[in-house]
């Protein structure tokens, strides 16, 4: 079959796609930045990419018209506490305009549990998608999950870092609100098996594990997995705009994303029938099993994708494209190189710059400067990096976007997505066994300047022992 992915460089697109390929389907990916699809070289040239935002309807059709099934996965959650919803309704209505001319026949579209009578807005936009998409001229099959449960997942990494970082927890009474969570295996699963299958066609179904906890019991049950005790207790005081800035501080969330996740906790999310997985003949995962599983994947460097990697988790909403040229004029910067022996082995280092690997000096430092920066709403040094030796354009790096990633022709371009009073950048580039690091800053007013040079100091020791480490092979 030939199929359209939207949503490919999401977190369930990045996983289902290599399932679809290794079905045999023919796929087109629909991103917004082709150069943000992050997929090695092999799946790249099994794939067509096209480039389409589903909020504009494009001047000429850019979806082939012959293919047979669509999987929607376009939501706008990360995005705005205020106006996702009203986002999300346009991206539906535009997507089954765009479809129309084509012959697509089914069109597959993963949503959120809805049974209960009042419903937070991440869960009424949910809905509302759902019925716009039941209006397009094509067959509807709709998966609604839960709390979904893998490598890199939002869910798994909030209570990662909850359980991980606090041993004795404090916690809002949404805690005790019921949720049946589901291995991202059996979503993807769920997913590929109903394709094609008219049995599911203009039908919703829910989706889920075989476990109802709730939100404390699935926290204790993480830290039994990972062999220690956790300490929980639940105060009733804890506002909704308190419990977001809790999540906040403590976990890898960004506040909008943190915001619009507590107002979804309040709300219990169980499935209310199991008919397809009846249907379709599937054993779903239990809930230690799935966080196994993604610990399998962790330990082994396999993490295909993390939500932290989104652009709507940073500052940059525009293009990537719009911040590639570092600015030459009106900048102010920091210039160092050195000569090197090993150009393979420097490039190697440079692409295992941050996260967990650090930054080759002054780690302690960029961690007090990550803090400080998610004490005025910036994303800090939260979301670390997705492979421990990969880089792909787009990718979240810390508080630096990337934007250029180009190992062949040795140049990594970061930008800064921390809070500065102006723009930032930070180039590492190799030519003729000589190492160059340029850190570049676009100050905005006299506020940017005083900045610039308030924390230049720092700049001259930490850039300056960072290059030395980073040529340093033996």
């Amino acid at each position: 079959m030939k199929i359209v992915l939207t949503g490919a460089n999401g977190y369930i697109g990045m996983r289902l796609l290599p399932q679809l390929l290794d079905m045999g389907h023919e796929v087109v990916c629909a991103v917004r930045d082709e150069k943000r699809l992050s997929v090695d070289s092999k799946i790249r040239s099994r794939i067509q990419v096209v480039e389409i935002d589903f909020l504009d309807i494009p001047e000429e059709q850019k979806i082939p018209p012959d293919i047979d099934a669509a999987y929607y996965l376009i939501h706008s959650m990360t995005s705005s506490v205020t106006d996702f919803d009203e986002k999300e309704a346009q991206a539906a209505k535009n997507f089954n305009k765009i479809i129309e001319k084509t012959q697509c026949e089914q069109v597959i579209y993963l949503s959120g549990i809805v049974n209960n009578e009042e419903l937070s807005k991440h869960l009424s936009s949910r809905k509302n998608v759902e019925d716009i998409l039941y209006r397009g001229n094509f067959k509807l099959t709709v998966l609604r999950a839960g709390i979904i449960v893998g490598s890199g997942s939002s869910s798994f990494e909030i209570i990662r870092d909850l359980c991980e970082k606090l041993p004795v927890m404090i916690t809002p009474k949404w805690v005790l609100t019921k949720t049946q969570p589901i291995a991202i295996r059996d979503v993807i699963q769920f997913l590929t098996m109903v394709l094609g299958n008219k049995q599911t066609y203009d039908q919703s179904f829910d989706i889920g594990g075989p476990d109802v906890l709730t939100y404390k019991d699935m926290l204790q049950r993480y830290a039994k997995v990972r062999g220690f005790k956790n300490w929980i207790f639940t105060v009733p005081v804890m506002t909704p705009k308190l419990s977001s800035y809790w999540l906040y501080f403590v976990t890898s969330t960004s506040y909008k994303l943190a915001t619009n996740l507590v107002d979804s906790m309040k709300m219990e999310v169980v499935a209310k029938d199991n008919r397809l997985q009846q249907m379709l003949g599937l054993k779903t995962h239990t809930y230690e099993e799935a966080i196994d599983l993604a610990f399998k994947k962790i330990e082994q460097n396999l993490v295909i994708s993390s939500w932290k990697d989104s652009i709507a988790s940073g500052q940059i909403q525009e293009d990537l494209e719009n911040y590639i040229q570092v600015p030459k004029f009106g900048v102010l910067q920091d210039k160092k190189s050195i000569k090197i022996t090993n150009e393979g082995a420097v490039l190697d280092n440079i692409w295992r710059i941050g996260g967990e690997n650090g930054w080759y000096y002054g780690n302690w430092l960029w961690k007090i400067r990550g803090f400080l920066d998610k004490l005025v709403g910036g994303p800090g040094l939260r979301r670390g990096r997705t492979h421990l030796d990969k880089i792909f354009p787009g990718d979240a790096l810390d508080f630096w976007r990337v934007l250029l990633a180009d190992k062949k022709n040795k140049r990594l371009l970061l930008f800064a997505e921390m809070r500065t009073p102006g723009e930032a950048w930070l180039e590492f580039r190799i030519k003729d066994n000589i190492l160059y690091q340029t850190a570049t800053f676009r100050p905005k007013g006299l506020l940017g300047r005083l900045y610039w040079y308030s924390v230049l100091p720092f700049h001259l020791f930490i850039f300056g022992n960072m290059i030395k480490n980073i040529a340093k092979t033996d």
